[in-house]
């Protein structure tokens, strides 16, 4: 069976005498319990313990209320076995035989009862008063509480109970006004029969009981389900047992066996462990609640959201309306600064150019030298160096004279140049072929070179 994937459970139990929650932890289709609350006066609920936020997206919280017993009706129903999913049909089809109210006035459920023999399957018939429920879920609405589930917790208690034979298994439950008793009737291995009885309180209940217990047995004994003497087992806590036990047995005219119940917290985890492993089909909330809530509480979202956002952006604004504050005042002290230091700075820019054509003119100055030596050390004896010119800071022209017969010399001497080196790279990016003009036995020649841009700089 697949398991409902819990993190929180709360078990909500209301009674004349108050209120009792218990919330409990769920994981791995275990439950333990986190917190306990027990309210006596009227009022809203522990809002931390049983309201949903938005961490029950992907925390899922499940909210179970606990209807009084006096206002449901039990019935038995053995039906041909058949699917899980078939077996709602089934049922519905006996409702109009098995309510004791019209179909549409009710509000019903139904819990699959597991059995050792038999070839059909038992069913137990929960059947509540609509208005009666609506009302008691107006009550919880009022108190903060929106249940998923509504369960009758006799159902755990029966279901949690170890079945060791023939006989009646009689639940008591006392109160000051009155005592409810839930009677199972197990034959066969199976259940046969339910009954559910308001009784008057103390020993006057228990008379009561006996007299009830005497009819239903021969109602069995009609029905031929009650094939033997029954075995008689009171499941009640100490106090009600030492005033119910001594009078049915002497009813009985023979033992009573006594079966502690389970505690009442017991029994809410044992209901909030049943809704984890979704073991429990039995939910008597009526679908169209189910929906509102669920849509109340997407709106309670949709708001919340809605009301975080407007905060976040109004808190935006002021952050950044403070920021935008702050850069303005720092922007005129800035603008202020500026004011005060633009004549020093203008001096420093004017100041900066002024060292800048110094250094350019003395970098212009050394390079001029570096390619004077160059181009005298390069110069062959047979040439003469006539002039030599240095300008727009990379252009070198040099100009003389050679023997007619040296011509050879001049191209060589170009040659040299283009592969001067100063400081490890050339000193010349390109060196133009000399222009040779002969006149009788002299040769005049001239070429242009550019200067290295890291030269001139």
């Amino acid at each position: 069976m697949k398991t409902a994937r819990l993190h929180s459970c709360n078990v909500l139990k209301s009674g004349a005498d108050g209120r009792q929650l218990w919330q409990f932890a769920a994981g791995n289709s275990q439950v333990a319990l986190n917190a306990e609350a027990r309210l006596v006066a009227p009022g809203p609920l522990p809002v931390k313990l049983v309201n949903k936020d938005w961490r029950a997206l992907w925390q899922k919280k499940l909210n179970i209320a606990w209807l009084p017993t006096e206002q449901v009706f039990l019935r038995v129903v053995h039906l041909p076995k058949c699917e899980p999913a078939e077996l709602h049909s089934m049922v519905e089809l006996q409702l109009e035989k098995l309510s004791p109210l019209p179909v549409n006035q009710i509000v019903w459920s139904f819990e699959p009862v597991p059995q050792s023999a038999g070839e059909l399957q038992t069913v137990i018939v929960i059947v509540a008063e609509r208005n009666g429920v609506e009302d008691f879920l107006g009550k919880l609405e009022t108190d903060g509480y929106m249940a998923d589930r509504l369960e009758l917790p006799f159902l755990h208690q029966l279901l949690a109970t170890v079945i060791d034979g023939d006989g009646a298994w009689i639940y008591v439950q006392a109160a000051e006004t009155k005592s409810v008793c839930l009677v199972a009737w197990w034959y066969g291995g199976a259940l046969q029969q339910l009954n559910l009885l308001n009784l008057p309180p103390g020993p006057p209940g228990a008379s009561a009981l006996a007299e009830q217990l005497t009819n239903i047995a021969w109602a069995g004994e009609l029905e031929a389900w009650l094939t033997s003497r029954p075995c008689w087992r009171l499941v009640a806590d100490d106090t009600v047992a030492a005033v119910w036990e001594p009078i049915l047995r002497e009813w009985a005219n023979e033992p009573i066996e006594l079966v502690r119940p389970l505690a009442p917290a017991a029994l809410a985890a044992l209901s909030a462990q049943r809704a984890a492993r979704a073991e429990s089909t039995a939910n008597l909330l009526p679908a169209e609640f189910a929906a509102r809530y669920q849509q109340q509480f997407i709106d309670r979202l949709w708001m919340g959201g809605l009301a975080a956002l407007a905060v976040v952006y109004l808190f935006s604004v002021l952050i950044y309306r403070g920021a935008l504050y702050v850069l303005q005042y720092q922007t005129e002290k800035v603008q202020g600064q500026v004011v005060a230091l633009s004549g020093d700075y203008t001096n420093a820019l004017q100041m900066k150019e002024r060292v800048r054509i110094l250094q350019e003119q003395v970098n212009l100055k050394f390079a001029a030298l570096d390619c004077l030596k160059t181009a005298s050390e390069k110069l062959p004896l047979e040439l003469t160096l006539a002039s030599f010119s240095f300008s727009k800071g990379d252009k070198v022209s040099l100009r003389g004279t050679a023997p007619s017969d040296s011509q050879s010399k001049i191209t060589e001497y170009s040659d040299l140049l283009s592969k001067a080196l100063s400081n490890g790279a050339l000193l010349f990016s390109q060196v133009n072929p000399p222009e040779i003009r002969v006149n009788a036995n002299t040769a005049t020649w001239t070429f242009d070179c550019t200067l290295q841009r890291s030269q001139s700089e």
